[in-house]
């Protein structure tokens, strides 16, 4: 059976390996590292389809080194301490170059049997992940090994991938491929920055395509069916959903309302209808909030409209509270309240209640000055009355500082001249 098209085609240089600039362009540490042929351990995070495979085996085969591989999700202790015995026979002179793919799939025992194998140096280690290794990783091996991040492939670097793909299914088959005005740059465009998926799509065009003797002809209409999603990177417990819902929020506390359109239409299109409205909900109350308090009920009707009809329809009440809530004035005066508030109470400062505050209306026998003293703020001027209302340990606390907006302003003028001719809180 045919191995797929990426693999065959796998780099075998350094300057092969399309995108990671960051780290592969001529001077930047990483491939400083490479040349010096002296290799730590290392840790490669970041999504799949970026080179991570690729660039550990080219690795190996410039240091001179036996590369083996294993997978995080289907490896066991024993399989570690079988390529450690290599390292007595032919295999180990040079040194084993030890790529652990998913690393985060071992667990912490595991990982410390690893640990064990690479104390000395003969095996070097290059594990990498797609979750972030600082939650992952045994705390032991990060602090032995380089992590370096990888990014996903930017279009315009896919873009020659996918023309190296047909350039070399031309060979390798002799069938001619005839692309469509801008197919390569659709491919590119609709695999997410993962090149792996974009080379598989061109090996999938071809067999999809329409074939004509010895050429076929690849048009964007069948690419659009063979990619479908696939340029959405979205797994629901890992760091691209948390940085997609992240980066929705703070384009709504920030104001921009097409940042918000964007980033809800990627979370709509991989179906987390849930995840949107509760960013919607968390927004409207955390940095809108009292400057414009109407929102939250307005917010609760969108996203109660949208759990109603569902997608694709929930797509329209959604965007009205994203745009609603990025339009609007911003003020976090109340998450800030609450906070100091907790801070408090973690404290352990704000414990009891002022006698006139207790639902109780009868006092024992070791209270001399007996009676509730509660003053009903309706039976006076302005319905309010100066009295203490705060634990005695945080009575002069100040949790709720108002915000600068027209709204909290406007209270804030108007309680200064009610308690102004009053005294205490």
């Amino acid at each position: 059976m045919q191995s797929p098209l990426a693999d065959r085609m796998r780099p075998q240089k350094i300057d092969d390996i399309v995108g990671q600039h960051h780290l592969l362009d001529k001077g930047r540490p990483l491939r400083n590292i490479i040349e010096s042929g002296q290799i730590p351990n290392l840790v490669f995070y970041g999504p799949s389809g970026v080179g991570k495979t690729t660039l550990a085996s080219i690795i190996a085969k410039q240091t001179n080194r036996t590369f083996r591989r294993l997978n995080g999700t289907t490896a066991s202790t024993s399989d570690i301490k079988d390529i450690f015995g290599e390292l007595q026979g032919f295999s180990g002179m040079n040194g084993i170059l030890l790529y652990l793919d998913e690393i985060q799939y071992f667990n912490k025992k595991q990982q410390q049997t690893l640990l064990e194998y690479i104390e000395n140096g003969s095996i070097t280690l290059i594990a990498s992940t797609t979750e972030n290794p600082y939650f992952y990783v045994y705390s032991a091996i990060l602090s032995r090994a380089t992590v370096f991040e990888f990014k996903p492939v930017e279009t315009k670097d896919v873009v020659c991938a996918v023309k190296r793909a047909y350039e070399f299914i031309e060979r390798e088959s002799g069938i001619k491929t005839e692309l469509e005005p801008g197919a390569a740059e659709y491919i590119a465009a609709s695999c997410g920055g993962d090149v792996r998926k974009s080379i598989n799509a061109v090996e999938l065009s071809v067999i999809a395509g329409e074939r004509n003797t010895d050429t076929v002809r690849i048009t964007k209409d069948s690419i659009s069916q063979l990619t479908q999603k696939s340029a959405l990177r979205y797994d629901r417990e890992g760091d691209e959903h948390y940085d997609l819902l992240s980066a929705f929020q703070k384009s709504m506390r920030g104001s921009d309302p097409d940042a918000a359109v964007l980033y809800l239409a990627r979370i709509l299109a991989a179906n987390d209808l849930p995840s949107a409205c509760r960013r919607l909900m968390v927004c409207a109350c955390e940095d809108v909030g009292l400057a414009n308090p109407q929102i939250i009920p307005i917010v609760k009707a969108a996203v109660d409209a949208a759990m109603m009809v569902g997608l694709p329809e929930a797509r329209i009440p959604l965007a009205d509270a994203a745009i609603l809530v990025a339009q609007s004035p911003k003020s976090n005066s109340a998450y800030n309240a609450i906070a100091r508030a907790m801070a408090d109470i973690e404290a352990g400062k704000a414990g009891g209640f002022p006698r006139q505050l207790q639902n109780k209306h009868y006092d024992g026998a070791d209270v001399k000055n007996k009676g509730q003293f509660y003053l009903y703020p309706h039976d006076y001027p302005d319905h309010w009355v100066s009295q203490q209302y705060l634990p005695d340990g945080v009575k002069d606390a100040v949790y709720y500082e108002p915000g600068d907006n027209k709204t909290e302003q406007a209270y804030k003028t108007y309680w200064q001249r009610i308690k102004g001719k009053g005294t205490g809180k």
